[in-house]
């Protein structure tokens, strides 16, 4: 958050509290830093799950769907309130305010004026950060100024969604990252985006089963992409819905077979347990470079299954996770998407409120295969967050299965992917969209 104070107003201040203001200084003379240097949180930054900076618990009292925040993050460290305060026109320093040696990372984002750093008092600004536009006041009841996250000139210009032609039965794994709200393909280790992308099984082997996965601009007249033009569809049987060519037009259609489940999984709920084989199973796996400015990210998932009412609680209740290499403090057995009662996505979660009789009606289920071709259910969009280490490599495998058979299928849909960096502390949750 970007506040310019005065001048007068920072002599007093070093008069009353004995600041030493130096490093990050004015250049040439000039009042106010344009590269929205002269930062002053007024307040500091309270934390609550899902990097939310308000009040609540949820995982989502943030608006993460822009990846929008307060610029000035602790990078996941809770260091209470920061006085970032630019130093009097006459200490010298760069023409970014900052530095005098352009080769000097002065706030050690592992990027120097030379490099490109545009603000080099402000580890959150820099070529590998992602950039951030608020449009939502602050504690104090501010917008903050705009400022250029990524040093690329330009301000708040977020890159658009990718996913406006993407064909139905794409086999390419950067199409299935796109419809999930993945762009920006990293160019090396300094740059964030998708470092790799490709379809596998749940335990990460390689498949082919390109009926198993699809890409819909929507899920039934009634589920539409909650970012961009289309969703990523993952299915035990087959990831299409009716009028679509190869629909399954059937509760069960064979799909990738029998295979070894990844290590902790299918994941029993209590006094519910369940089969040890998994069958039909298919994954997206994405490793990802976070950008420097992130602490977390975010992702939304929609969970349907065939096996509801009838084999609620048995050993077949068909599971997606969301796998994570490396696990995040809160992650079981490296999933980071459960219920409150750390019960695994499946018939058994708590959020299974879409069906004849539960709180969010049928309507999610109409023209899905999923109201014609026999009783079913679903949990409506859910949104998971995870931590993440800023400028670091992450693996996230997104992956659903039959459980002990290969009948009753499920499908999930998986959207709005979006890199947390508004400078709170992010948790592990899942909690419903919105």
């Amino acid at each position: 958050m970007h506040y310019a104070p005065t001048a007068s107003w920072l002599v007093a201040l070093s008069a009353t509290m004995g600041l030493t203001l130096a490093g990050c200084g004015q250049a040439d003379g000039d009042a106010s830093s344009e590269s929205g240097i002269d930062t002053l949180p007024m307040a500091p930054v309270t934390s609550t799950s899902g990097g939310s900076t308000g009040s609540g618990g949820s995982p989502m009292d943030t608006d993460m769907a822009d990846g929008s925040g307060d610029d000035e993050a602790d990078n996941g460290n809770n260091i209470g309130t920061v006085w970032d305060v630019g130093g009097f026109p006459d200490l010298g320093g760069s023409q970014n305010g900052c530095v005098s040696d352009p080769n000097a990372d002065e706030d050690n984002d592992g990027f120097s004026v030379a490099q490109g750093d545009c603000n080099d008092c402000d580890p959150n600004v820099n070529p590998g950060a992602i950039e951030v536009e608020v449009t939502e006041p602050d504690d104090m009841g501010m917008i903050p100024e705009p400022a250029d996250e990524d040093c690329d000139g330009f301000i708040d210009n977020v890159d658009p969604p990718c996913d406006g032609a993407l064909a139905l039965g794409s086999v390419d794994p950067l199409d299935g990252a796109a419809a999930i709200g993945l762009c920006k393909q990293s160019t090396g280790p300094m740059d964030w985006g998708i470092v790799s992308a490709s379809y596998v099984r749940a335990n990460g082997a390689p498949i082919n089963a390109p009926l198993q996965h699809g890409l819909m601009g929507n899920f039934g007249p009634n589920v539409t992409p909650l970012e961009g033009n289309s969703v990523l569809v993952l299915s035990s049987g087959h990831a299409r819905i009716p009028g679509q060519a190869n629909s399954c037009n059937s509760l069960t259609c064979a799909g990738s077979g029998g295979s070894a489940a990844p290590a902790g999984f299918p994941q029993d709920v209590p006094a519910c347990p369940g089969s040890s084989a998994i069958n039909d199973d298919i994954a997206l796996e994405v490793t990802l470079r976070a950008p420097t400015n992130a602490t977390g990210y975010a992702f939304s998932f929609d969970f349907y299954s065939f096996e509801y009412p009838e084999w609620v609680c048995t050993a077949f209740n068909d599971q997606f996770i969301a796998w994570v290499n490396p696990a995040p403090p809160g992650a079981i057995n490296g999933n980071v998407s459960f219920d409150a009662q750390n019960n695994p996505v499946s018939v058994n979660i708590a959020f299974f409120d879409v069906c004849a009789g539960c709180p969010l009606g049928t309507a999610e289920l109409q023209g899905t295969g999923f109201d014609v071709w026999d009783d079913a259910g679903a949990t409506s969009w859910l949104a998971t967050t995870a931590p993440v280490d800023p400028g670091s490599e992450v693996t996230i495998r997104f992956a659903i299965w039959d459980t002990g058979d290969n009948a009753w299928d499920s499908t999930a849909l998986i959207d709005n992917f979006r890199w947390i960096a508004d400078g709170g502390t992010v948790t592990v949750g899942t909690a419903p969209e919105g």
